[in-house]
């Protein structure tokens, strides 16, 4: 059973790392008994791959249960440095997971997939975007993920080789709250990574453009060095690289590194 719940930073953290916890998303899978746990952060784009492998991972060493924290990269990079116990980090580009390494708090982390943004957009399209360059009109409500964040930048990466100005009349903290205002219907346009266009179901529909492919994001994924679970660090990493965890992501919509 996966269920959902805020993980209290006050517990564990001082107190000026409570605001951080709002931006991630907690997710934990059970398993009976044991009372080991692997402590995993990852980019809010994995939530569904991770959280499959999460359940294959429990499968396979009974007993363990597997923590997630979802969320922006550049904000779980943060926390990382900041004190917050974890076990492993998957960052959705080498900027981010760099913030962690430096900091002498992982160990060399290995390019496991890469993703690529679309443009996405309500069902019926109601602004009647069919490429990048309709996003520069100031009738269309646009939404991007922050410059600061691994989305926000490739996004920006993207614009600038299309030679655009986009003004958002949003700027979000991580790619699945840039796709919500999608899905809600609060913006007439977003952009967010093909494997979230995918994972939305249906509820949304994405359109490629050239561009994008001049902003691929590698996602890196190292066992950070004082990971409180120990060798089960290495063995969620080992999973992930395994051919077990290519065809999930595959599947996904991420490609190959």
């Amino acid at each position: 059973m996966v269920f959902r719940r805020l993980y209290r930073w006050a517990i564990v953290l001082p107190v000026a790392l409570v605001g951080l916890s709002g931006c991630g998303s907690w997710t934990a899978s059970s398993a009976g008994g044991g009372g080991k746990e692997v402590t995993v952060f990852a980019a809010a784009s994995l939530t569904e791959t991770f959280t499959e492998l999460g359940k294959a991972f429990e499968a396979a060493h009974p007993g363990t249960a597997v923590r997630f924290n979802f969320g922006s990269s550049a904000t779980l990079a943060q926390q990382i440095v900041q004190g917050a116990p974890a076990d492993v980090f998957a960052a959705a580009s080498p900027a981010t997971m760099k913030t962690v390494t430096d900091a002498s708090l992982a160990g060399p982390p290995v390019t496991f997939v890469r993703n690529k943004l679309q443009i996405v957009l309500p069902a019926d399209n109601p602004a009647k975007v069919d490429e990048l360059k309709d996003l520069t009109d100031p009738n269309v409500k646009v939404a991007l993920c922050a410059e600061q964040v691994p989305c926000g930048a490739a996004a920006v990466k993207a614009l600038d080789a299309a030679g655009l100005k986009v003004t958002p009349v949003t700027l979000e903290q991580d790619v699945k709250a840039t796709l919500t205002k999608v899905e809600l219907g609060e913006v007439d346009a977003a952009l967010v990574y093909r494997t979230d266009v995918i994972a939305s179901g249906g509820k949304v529909r994405g359109i490629a453009f050239p561009e994008a492919g001049q902003a691929v994001n590698d996602y890196p994924i190292a066992t950070l060095a004082k990971a409180p679970g120990g060798d089960l660090a290495k063995q969620f990493v080992d999973l992930v690289l395994s051919q077990q965890g290519k065809d999930v992501l595959t599947k996904a919509g991420f490609e190959a590194p």
